[in-house]
Protein backbone atom coordinates (compact mmCIF):
# COMPACT_ATOMS: atom_id res chain seq x y z
CA UNK A 1 0.00 0.00 0.00
CA UNK A 2 1.22 3.64 -0.99
CA UNK A 3 0.68 6.37 1.72
CA UNK A 4 0.92 9.90 0.40
CA UNK A 5 1.31 13.09 2.02
CA UNK A 6 -1.70 15.32 0.65
CA UNK A 7 0.55 17.80 -0.45
CA UNK A 8 2.61 15.21 -2.57
CA UNK A 9 -0.33 13.87 -4.19
CA UNK A 10 0.69 16.07 -7.76
CA UNK A 11 3.74 14.00 -7.83
CA UNK A 12 1.84 11.23 -8.41
CA UNK A 13 0.15 12.32 -11.84
CA UNK A 14 0.47 10.07 -14.70
CA UNK A 15 1.86 7.45 -12.29
CA UNK A 16 0.22 4.05 -11.31
CA UNK A 17 -0.15 3.84 -7.00
CA UNK A 18 -0.49 -0.06 -7.18
CA UNK A 19 -2.77 -2.54 -8.02
CA UNK A 20 -5.59 -4.12 -4.72
CA UNK A 21 -5.96 -7.39 -3.62
CA UNK A 22 -7.99 -9.91 -4.95
CA UNK A 23 -11.46 -9.70 -3.71
CA UNK A 24 -14.11 -12.62 -4.54
CA UNK A 25 -17.24 -11.95 -5.50
CA UNK A 26 -19.52 -14.86 -4.67
CA UNK A 27 -23.40 -15.34 -5.38
CA UNK A 28 -24.48 -14.49 -1.99
CA UNK A 29 -22.94 -11.26 -2.32
CA UNK A 30 -24.66 -10.57 -5.79
CA UNK A 31 -27.63 -11.55 -3.98
CA UNK A 32 -27.73 -8.89 -1.34
CA UNK A 33 -26.56 -6.50 -4.02
CA UNK A 34 -30.10 -7.83 -5.49
CA UNK A 35 -32.32 -7.23 -2.89
CA UNK A 36 -30.77 -3.47 -1.70
CA UNK A 37 -30.90 -2.35 -5.29
CA UNK A 38 -34.11 -4.58 -6.13
CA UNK A 39 -32.62 -5.14 -9.53
CA UNK A 40 -32.84 -8.66 -9.32
CA UNK A 41 -32.66 -9.77 -12.84
CA UNK A 42 -32.29 -13.68 -13.93
CA UNK A 43 -28.78 -13.27 -15.04
CA UNK A 44 -27.49 -12.67 -11.58
CA UNK A 45 -29.84 -14.14 -8.94
CA UNK A 46 -31.22 -17.08 -11.07
CA UNK A 47 -28.22 -19.51 -10.63
CA UNK A 48 -29.78 -22.67 -12.78
CA UNK A 49 -30.96 -20.28 -15.43
CA UNK A 50 -27.72 -18.51 -15.73
CA UNK A 51 -25.79 -21.41 -15.92
CA UNK A 52 -27.75 -23.05 -18.59
CA UNK A 53 -27.92 -20.08 -20.52
CA UNK A 54 -24.60 -17.80 -20.13
CA UNK A 55 -21.88 -20.17 -18.24
CA UNK A 56 -23.16 -19.08 -15.42
CA UNK A 57 -24.87 -15.65 -12.88
CA UNK A 58 -22.25 -12.60 -13.61
CA UNK A 59 -22.49 -9.82 -10.86
CA UNK A 60 -23.99 -6.72 -11.33
CA UNK A 61 -21.83 -3.69 -13.12
CA UNK A 62 -22.73 -1.76 -10.57
CA UNK A 63 -21.37 -3.71 -8.15
CA UNK A 64 -18.34 -4.47 -9.77
CA UNK A 65 -18.27 -0.32 -9.67
CA UNK A 66 -19.43 -0.22 -5.87
CA UNK A 67 -16.67 -2.19 -4.57
CA UNK A 68 -13.69 0.36 -5.77
CA UNK A 69 -13.69 1.63 -2.07
CA UNK A 70 -12.58 -1.51 -0.27
CA UNK A 71 -9.80 -2.44 -3.46
CA UNK A 72 -8.50 0.77 -2.88
CA UNK A 73 -8.24 0.32 0.21
CA UNK A 74 -5.61 -1.93 -0.23
CA UNK A 75 -3.67 -0.01 -2.89
CA UNK A 76 -3.14 3.91 -1.16
CA UNK A 77 -4.04 5.82 1.88
CA UNK A 78 -3.87 9.37 1.31
CA UNK A 79 -2.12 11.19 5.16
CA UNK A 80 -3.41 14.53 6.17
CA UNK A 81 -6.78 14.30 5.11
CA UNK A 82 -9.51 15.25 7.19
CA UNK A 83 -12.46 14.31 4.98
CA UNK A 84 -12.94 12.83 1.51
CA UNK A 85 -15.77 13.32 -0.67
CA UNK A 86 -16.94 11.16 -3.55
CA UNK A 87 -17.46 13.54 -6.22
CA UNK A 88 -18.55 10.89 -9.03
CA UNK A 89 -17.55 8.96 -11.79
CA UNK A 90 -16.10 10.08 -15.62
CA UNK A 91 -16.23 7.53 -18.48
CA UNK A 92 -17.24 4.33 -16.74
CA UNK A 93 -17.28 1.08 -19.38
CA UNK A 94 -18.53 -2.18 -18.24
CA UNK A 95 -16.09 -4.34 -20.54
CA UNK A 96 -16.28 -8.33 -19.46
CA UNK A 97 -18.50 -9.54 -17.37
CA UNK A 98 -17.58 -10.77 -13.61
CA UNK A 99 -19.11 -14.29 -13.08
CA UNK A 100 -20.31 -15.38 -9.78
CA UNK A 101 -17.15 -16.56 -7.72
CA UNK A 102 -14.74 -14.74 -9.61
CA UNK A 103 -12.07 -12.79 -7.61
CA UNK A 104 -10.99 -9.04 -8.98
CA UNK A 105 -8.98 -6.60 -8.20
CA UNK A 106 -8.36 -2.70 -9.23
CA UNK A 107 -5.58 -0.70 -10.39
CA UNK A 108 -5.11 2.57 -9.85
CA UNK A 109 -3.10 5.23 -11.60
CA UNK A 110 -3.27 9.21 -10.93
CA UNK A 111 -4.83 10.57 -13.94
CA UNK A 112 -5.42 14.41 -12.78
CA UNK A 113 -4.94 16.66 -9.63
CA UNK A 114 -6.60 19.87 -9.63
CA UNK A 115 -7.68 22.75 -6.83
CA UNK A 116 -11.67 22.08 -5.79
CA UNK A 117 -13.97 24.03 -3.26
CA UNK A 118 -11.08 24.79 -0.69
CA UNK A 119 -9.37 21.07 -1.05
CA UNK A 120 -8.05 19.18 -4.45
CA UNK A 121 -9.59 16.64 -6.73
CA UNK A 122 -8.08 13.75 -7.60
CA UNK A 123 -8.76 12.18 -10.60
CA UNK A 124 -7.74 8.12 -10.76
CA UNK A 125 -8.09 5.96 -13.61
CA UNK A 126 -9.75 2.48 -11.94
CA UNK A 127 -9.28 -0.59 -14.03
CA UNK A 128 -10.68 -3.84 -12.61
CA UNK A 129 -9.64 -7.06 -13.52
CA UNK A 130 -10.90 -10.71 -13.48
CA UNK A 131 -8.29 -13.14 -12.40
CA UNK A 132 -7.68 -15.65 -15.25
CA UNK A 133 -9.68 -12.77 -18.04
CA UNK A 134 -8.06 -11.10 -21.28
CA UNK A 135 -10.26 -7.90 -20.71
CA UNK A 136 -11.35 -6.31 -17.66
CA UNK A 137 -14.66 -6.23 -15.80
CA UNK A 138 -14.67 -2.30 -15.91
CA UNK A 139 -12.59 1.27 -16.49
CA UNK A 140 -13.76 4.41 -15.19
CA UNK A 141 -11.91 7.58 -14.05
CA UNK A 142 -12.75 8.22 -10.37
CA UNK A 143 -12.50 11.56 -8.95
CA UNK A 144 -12.24 12.55 -5.22
CA UNK A 145 -12.20 15.24 -3.28
CA UNK A 146 -9.69 15.57 -0.55
CA UNK A 147 -9.16 18.35 2.04
CA UNK A 148 -6.92 18.90 4.37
Amino acid sequence: MQRIGLAEVSAWVGREIGVSDWLPVAQDRIDRFAEVTQDRQWIHVDVDRAQRDMGGPIAHGLLTLSLLPVLTASVMYIDGVSRSLNYGFDKVRFLSPVHAGARIRSRHLIKAVEPKAGGICVTQTCTVEIEGADKPALVCDWLGVFYA
